[in-house]
């Protein structure tokens, strides 16, 4: 379920100028270093 949520957090930031990972966290029912690991992934090249 890692690119659901992956995706998940790339539609959330794209319909809000800003998002706090805690935000993120508890939307998606995951921890705020799950997202931090998330968010990491989708910025490596």
């Amino acid at each position: 379920m890692k690119l659901d949520r992956m995706l998940s957090i790339i539609t959330i930031l794209l319909q809000k100028d800003k998002v706090t990972a805690p935000e993120l966290a508890e939307k998606l029912e995951v921890s705020r270093r799950t997202i931090h690991r998330d968010i990491d992934a989708i910025c490596q090249k």
